[in-house]
């Protein structure tokens, strides 16, 4: 145990100095009439919105969100998540621990996962944390969560262990904002709040096996993480390409469990039913690649490259082990006959 702790204490002084916050912006103007909106919509306010002077700087900005981040370059290469900076019309100031202000720049998005990149200019290299393995983490590993704890009290750490993995979950940025499934989630029982989102997960080294992401309300030492690896395929296609490429499928569907199967009298209880989730969307997206390799609806895909689709592993699971290119074999079950098609895998946009 004492060699546990010197470990952790030596590990959360390596890390702290890579972690930075993030600092969300809007200028007085534009928050002014997101209010105005508001009060036309709500009606029966008690009272009228005001913004608090001690919110507003002297460039007319004001202070509408925050995060964490964690360097990973020391040219100034910044993870952290797609939600933290989602806020439309912001800019964004990153603080690093030396408490230096800079002005950050949005690399990336990742389409898929909760997953953005930042670029900021330092004078010199900044101290990074390494990234891990995440495919390579078991139950009971001890991990630590670092960042900015609910954008106020800097430098938070909080230990615990991975107690569940490829996890997946429904989650909303703020409660205006669609639902949006993650999968392959790393939890944990360490302390996650909303201003460590963003924060490194690491291992007892020091290195990022995960970024911060969500906490369920209402439920005690339940909290998410993004696996590292989707971060690192991000950091790569960046370099790379100049941007982050996610594979295309083009399939709108519902995975099928022995209860699917007896509500909708389906022949098999396993699979993805493909199907429209409302009346105006197509089922197989026009000129998607499945749409090209003959896919319809209500055909049922029975396995990916050879691998049965299910609750467990899913159509989204499969996509994310492939690359932009790549050509995949899907056994369909179209009518009470099992087929065969291939299908070339193209760049969301």
């Amino acid at each position: 145990m004492r060699k546990e702790k010197s470990r952790v204490i030596k590990t959360i002084k390596n890390v702290m100095p890579a972690v930075v916050s993030i600092i969300i912006s809007k200028s007085l103007k534009e928050v002014k009439k997101e209010l105005s909106e508001i009060e036309k919509q709500e009606k029966n306010l008690p009272h009228p919105l005001e913004i608090p002077s001690d919110k507003v700087d002297a460039h007319g900005m004001v202070q509408v969100g925050g995060g964490s981040g964690f360097v990973v370059d020391a040219s100034g290469i910044i993870l952290t998540n797609k939600h933290v900076i989602a806020e439309p019309n912001s800019s964004y100031t990153v603080i690093t621990s030396d408490n230096k202000e800079y002005e950050a720049e949005l690399l990336a998005r990742d389409p898929v996962n909760d997953v953005a990149i930042l670029k900021i200019k330092p004078e010199s290299k900044l101290p990074t944390v390494t990234l891990g393995n995440s495919d390579q983490l078991e139950l009971g590993q001890t991990v630590l969560a670092i960042g900015n704890a609910l954008g106020i009290f800097k430098n938070t750490v909080s230990m615990g262990i991975v107690s569940g993995l490829s996890r997946s979950i429904n989650a909303q940025a703020d409660p205006a904002s669609p639902p949006q499934e993650m999968r392959g989630l790393i939890q944990t029982d360490a302390a996650i709040n909303p201003g460590n989102s963003g924060g490194p997960l690491t291992d007892i080294f020091g290195r990022a096996v995960g970024i911060n992401a969500a906490v369920v309300f209402g439920a005690q030492n339940i909290s998410f993480a993004i696996p590292i690896s989707a971060a690192g395929r991000d950091l790569h296609d960046l370099k790379k390409f100049g941007r982050i490429r996610r594979p295309l499928l083009g399939l709108r569907y519902i995975v099928i469990d022995k209860n699917l199967q007896e509500k909708m009298k389906l022949p098999v209880d396993y699979g993805a039913y493909v199907t429209k989730e409302h009346p105006v969307d197509a089922a197989v997206v026009p000129d998607s690649p499945a749409d090209k390799a003959g896919v319809l609806e209500k055909d049922i895909i029975l396995a990916w490259n050879g691998e049965k689709i299910s609750v467990e592993k899913n159509i989204q699971d499969y996509l994310e082990n492939c690359n932009v290119g790549e050509t995949a074999t899907l056994k369909i079950l179209r009518k009470n006959k099992e087929i065969e098609v291939k299908v070339m895998l193209a760049e969301r946009k």
